[in-house]
């Protein structure tokens, strides 16, 4: 009797398109996932980096009424006639609803400046011209570059840097969606206290939430450096000057280079070259006046378009004769790469909305934050369930939840000590700027040494505890330390030092719950059957098990 011989060595089935897709997503959205949330939470902050501004420098009012900017910018002019008058080029950013003050810089010889980077600059009141005495701060800036081009590094390694985190973030949210066949479905399913199933709720309804936001900032993000990442085209399209002047002008409103003849010549009034500005895009629409060669007979005066109105970022400008203030050219329209290029760029930084607009884009965005950060947690979440000994797990494991902690609540304390150090240093204090930002980052590492020495657990209690609690008593410290108290803003109506403050309280609540949650949380454990209560282990699957969840384990 013969008998048939079993087939033992059949070769394992081929992984699926979305098993792959699945495991294409944890492992693209893990390797980068530390700095894509600190690039998706500074990034958000940054649609009010103006106000941050404002409020990292109390000694600068916000008048009742906002200055014209025609008068404000003959002002300046006159001033910076007094204070830099070799240079070859000057700049101001006129007056509007978000900024009441003019900022200004100019050219001086390379190697002098600040820093020698060739240039000075300084801020002057728009009503009076006169130069105001403020505290240092980098501001709001700070956590705008911070978004695309990190810190302490060569700017153009941490675009770089930041390109390829994009790029990564854009095929996780690509393959999430292949991977999660009933993620529309899923949106509209909560449940709470269930462990694994309850992050991954939270990270399909915040990924669904904004999912064409998160598609559009991500794409955006990474063609406003287009240049930088593949400047092959514009190498073999643009190769001589002339050329390449042409770029520049159909990207930047920038005044083209004009030789100075040497001969002293008096600028023709500013003030009129503005108001022409006003009465063609707006009485607050023009964002800035550039002139070159001030003082010489071949001065030329840029007055360049805002950006409020229009979903473009590509220049709109118009060029006078700085001596006899005749218009020669209006800038209107650019070709069709650069008009994309422009629409790209203003829906990534969504200036051309108002207030409304600048608080849904927060919103979406701090949405976006919140899915890298469930992410980031549900990695550890599930990989827990499937270590041998959950009490000691081993290094890489350890590593990965520690830096969870430091990525997430650990940012929300430096940057809340970023404001405090604004605060707190002395406003002296040689390179007061560069401090603060070394308070940030000093802080940002205390907080992974301390999730290295505690245990997980109480490691996000404490700093959830402590975020909520730098966040919460800022509003009291600047009231001791500033003449800016939170009674005085709202009864002056001051809504950016008083918006800003109550912000912080919100800020800190959620901070507080987060860490009453994270208290009272217990490990999910779900029965296997009636006769067994322990933990799932290996491959089982809880019932009601979707293919999202079956893919990742």
């Amino acid at each position: 009797m013969t008998s048939t011989p079993s087939n033992n060595n059949t070769a394992p089935k081929a992984p699926g398109i979305r098993q792959t897709m699945s495991d294409l997503h944890t492992w693209a959205g893990l390797l980068c996932g530390w700095l894509l949330y600190a690039m998706f939470l500074t990034g958000t902050v940054s649609y009010f980096k103006d106000e941050i501004s404002q409020y990292m420098r109390p000694e600068l009012h916000h008048p009742a009424q906002t200055p014209d900017p025609a008068e404000a910018a003959q002002r300046i002019v006159g001033q910076l006639g007094q204070i830099a008058p070799g240079s070859t080029q000057w700049s101001m950013r006129l007056p509007d609803e978000r900024h009441a003050t003019v900022s200004s810089f100019w050219r001086l010889p390379r190697g002098e400046g600040k820093g020698g980077r060739g240039f000075d600059d300084a801020t002057f009141d728009a009503t009076t011209g006169a130069k105001v005495a403020a505290r240092e701060t980098v501001g709001g800036e700070f956590f705008y570059r911070f978004h695309f081009q990190f810190h302490y590094m060569p700017v153009r390694w941490g675009r770089w840097l930041a390109g390829f985190c994009a790029m990564f973030m854009l095929v996780a949210v690509v393959s999430g969606v292949i991977t999660h066949k009933k993620i529309f479905t899923d949106f509209f399913t909560f449940r709470w206290g269930k462990g694994q199933r309850s992050w991954l709720d939270a990270h399909n309804a915040l990924s669904v939430f904004g999912l064409p936001f998160h598609l559009m900032i991500t794409y955006t993000g990474l063609v406003t450096l287009m240049a930088l990442y593949m400047p092959w085209g514009e190498q073999a399209a643009y190769k001589t000057p002339a050329q390449r002047q042409e770029l520049t002008a159909e990207t930047s409103p920038s005044v083209q280079p004009v030789k100075a003849t040497g001969q002293t010549a008096p600028l023709a009034p500013i003030d009129a070259m503005v108001r022409q500005g006003q009465e063609r895009w707006g009485h607050y629409n023009v964002s800035r006046v550039i002139i070159a060669n001030p003082g010489d007979s071949a001065s030329r005066v840029s007055v360049v378009r805002g950006e409020a109105g229009r979903v473009s970022m590509s220049p709109q400008y118009m060029v006078f004769d700085g001596v006899s203030g005749q218009l020669l050219q209006t800038k209107d329209t650019v070709g069709p790469a650069a008009e994309t290029r422009g629409v790209m760029y203003a829906l990534h930084l969504g200036r051309f909305g108002d207030v409304p607009m600048r608080w849904l884009y927060f919103i979406v965005s701090l949405a976006g934050t919140a899915m890298v950060g469930t992410g980031l947690v549900m990695w550890t979440v599930k990989r827990r369930q499937k270590l041998g000994n959950p009490a000691r797990p081993h290094f890489g494991f350890t590593l990965v939840e520690r830096l969870n902690i430091a990525s997430i609540s650990g940012l929300s304390i430096a940057m809340a000590g970023f404001l405090w150090g604004n605060r707190l240093l002395p406003l002296s204090m040689a390179e007061r700027t560069a401090w603060e930002v070394h308070v940030f980052f000093a802080i940002w590492a205390l907080t992974l040494l301390h999730a290295m020495l505690r245990s997980a657990r109480r490691a996000w209690i404490e700093q959830f505890w402590a975020a909520a609690a730098l966040l919460g008593l800022l509003p009291v410290v600047s009231a001791i330390v500033t003449e800016r108290p939170l009674w005085s803003s709202l009864i002056q109506g001051d809504w950016v030092f008083a918006g800003f403050e109550l912000m912080l309280w919100v800020l800190a609540g959620l901070h507080v719950w987060l860490a009453l949650r994270t208290g009272r949380h217990q490990p999910f454990q779900r029965k296997a059957n009636k006769r067994q209560a322990e933990p799932l282990t290996g491959d089982a699957m809880p019932p009601g098990a979707t293919m999202a969840e079956e893919g990742v384990r």
